[in-house]
């Protein structure tokens, strides 16, 4: 039986996370983000089956302002670091790479959020500059993160730009570049844009992934490697912003 809602109105996606009365996930809707956002938000609270019950409400993301709905608005640092650590049972270093955005979240071991940075200036570091490098190499993403890791070489692309990157791209096609090296060069480039950031957050091991990048393979192996830190991903990785938000609806229900 759902106990609480947590909503996170993100840049690209929307997702929705109802839990129990011991915090355990137990409904979810995810969907890419519509411009009608308050319809949207409306909508997919209406779709939880919290069979006429009044439950708590709170709202993360970009959007978390358009939901109506809401009894709190809770920013994305503090959703997705109690959700982590909710779902791993560890603090640590969370990478959380969105559509838009990248943030690092160094979580004490009582889960207190002790420290954080975020890349929301540039598309470089986000999920846009792979979404952008594998519509110009015309490759799916699953595609584009698989022919990554099965490269045998790697082409080094000197911008973090994406678009001097998407530039990049057409300059080592047209020279004849294989274009598994070339895919392995972008996910590099990305890593080392995300491990600065971590590096500058501070890294308290273990790293911990989420976002949509999570379910990059490529991204997740390089990340790791530039770490020198193995890179831990909790189950459904999209969802813990909005499971972190159901959460704290749990624990302070009165809002």
């Amino acid at each position: 039986m759902i106990a609480a809602l947590g909503i996170d109105a993100g840049s690209t996606t929307t997702k929705v996370v109802g839990v129990d009365a011991r915090g355990e996930r137990v409904w979810h809707r995810l969907e890419p983000m519509d411009p009608q956002m308050e319809a949207q938000s409306e909508r997919l609270l209406a779709e939880a089956p919290t069979e006429g019950r009044r439950v708590p409400v709170v709202a993360t993301g970009y959007g978390r302002e358009l939901v109506r709905q809401a009894d709190r608005r809770v920013t994305e640092i503090t959703c997705h670091g109690t959700g982590v650590f909710r779902a791993l049972g560890h603090g640590g270093t969370l990478v959380d790479i969105g559509g838009q955005d990248c943030k690092v979240i160094v979580i004490s071991s009582k889960g207190k959020v002790t420290n954080f940075a975020m890349n929301d200036k540039c598309a470089a570091g986000t999920g846009r500059f792979l979404e952008v490098a594998a519509a110009r190499m015309r490759l799916e993403l699953p595609d584009f993160a698989r022919t990554a890791v099965e490269a045998n070489d790697e082409e080094p692309i000197s911008n973090t730009c994406t678009v001097f990157a998407e530039s990049e791209i057409v300059s080592l096609i047209a020279r004849g570049r294989p274009v598994p090296g070339i895919a392995r060069g972008l996910h590099r480039s990305l890593a080392r844009r995300v491990a600065s950031l971590a590096r500058g957050a501070g890294v308290r091991p273990p790293v911990m992934l989420s976002g949509g990048g999570a379910h990059n393979g490529a991204l997740r192996h390089l990340l790791a490697e530039e770490l020198d830190h193995e890179v831990l991903v909790p189950a459904e990785p999209q969802l813990m912003g909005a499971y972190g938000a159901a959460l704290i609806g749990l624990r302070s229900p009165g809002g």
